[in-house]
């Protein structure tokens, strides 16, 4: 064995090294300080070199997303930044599609990697923009965090996994327009000198009120930067407390409720992975935004599309990001 071998070479090297004295018959013989001090760094070196033979190669633990921050001013990752803008010229040219018409983040939470194209460009949100009257509600009813009806738990799901627009409008109603986006605004969710971001301006449903937003007049908005920041914040346990988060984390979950097999969700078929997410469509907006966690991933993916090809760019966008992902472990 290799261990055996190194002891057995600091064992010969160390014990025939130097001949202080000899007796009559020719070996070496040394004082008895002499001794116990060349035994006590033989015992040393036996201990290195069997460190040495059996300690296996451990790679370096993932960087911890609890202190990451997602602002104006977080930088990208270049290679990942790369890499990213290769997926989607590519996804882009084979459907047709300007650079006009896609958005598209990254952040890998495994490493604090992130990666952003348009990210601060708003785009008429569709259903995406229901994440922000979840987010209000649980703002506006602190004690909904520990002590949610059931009833109330399983409206909320379907609003923010279904997609129900009546449910949607159920709480934009209970909740008012002013004070949802009053939310959004403080926490940082809408910033019109930064391109605008999370919007909830009119109730889902046809006809009332609308308020449009500051940057591009549309009743509900988005950008890739506000939805990567959206679930991140979540993931960290940061959205409105860590109770809160845990608890709007499992009504994203709902795992009586089915997924929408589309977009993100069709692109990610047969891998495993766990996702959350939120996805809108409205005529030629395609969007989708997700956390996908399983077999080593933790990531989050936020793209805004406005083509009649969006969900098909958005299903090879999963896939090749997450080959990706998987390629960086």
């Amino acid at each position: 064995m290799l261990v055996d071998s190194k002891v057995e070479f600091v064992l010969r090297t160390g014990l025939s090294c130097g001949a202080e004295s000899r007796n009559e018959s020719g070996v070496n013989q040394l004082p008895a300080a002499k001794i116990v001090e060349r035994v006590c760094s033989l015992l040393l070196l036996c201990g290195l070199a069997f460190c040495g033979g059996c300690a296996a190669p451990t790679s370096p633990s993932p960087r911890s997303f609890a202190g990451f921050k997602l602002d104006f001013a977080t930088p990208v990752d270049a290679k990942l930044q790369a890499d990213l803008e290769e997926i989607d010229a590519n996804l882009r040219a084979r459907h047709g599609m300007s650079g006009d018409q896609a958005a598209v983040g990254l952040l890998d939470l495994q490493s604090g990697r992130l990666a952003l194209i348009h990210p601060d460009r708003e785009e008429y949100a569709a259903s995406v923009a229901k994440i922000g009257i979840l987010l209000a509600y649980f703002q506006l009813h602190p004690a909904a965090a520990t002590d949610l009806e059931p009833q109330v738990r399983r409206e909320l799901g379907l609003m923010a996994k279904i997609s129900s627009n009546e449910m949607a409008a159920k709480y934009s109603r209970a909740l008012g327009l002013a004070q949802i986006q009053a939310v959004l605004s403080t926490q940082g969710f809408y910033d019109a000198s930064h391109g605008g971001g999370l919007w909830v301006g009119k109730h889902y449903g046809a006809g009332g009120e609308r308020i449009g937003s500051p940057v591009a007049d549309n009743s509900h908005a988005a950008t890739v930067r506000q939805l990567l920041r959206y679930f991140l914040l979540l993931e960290q346990g940061k959205l409105v407390s860590p109770v809160a988060s845990k608890t709007m984390r499992a009504i994203f979950e709902s795992s009586e409720l089915p997924h929408d097999q589309i977009k993100f969700v069709k692109g990610l078929a047969g891998r495993d992975v766990r996702i959350i997410r939120k996805w809108g469509t409205w005529q030629d907006w395609r969007h989708d935004c997700a956390v996908v966690t399983g077999g080593g991933r933790h990531y989050i993916l936020a793209a805004l599309t406005r083509h009649p090809q969006g969900d098909a760019y958005l299903e090879e966008l999963a896939r090749a990001v997450d080959d990706l992902v998987i390629a960086k472990r």
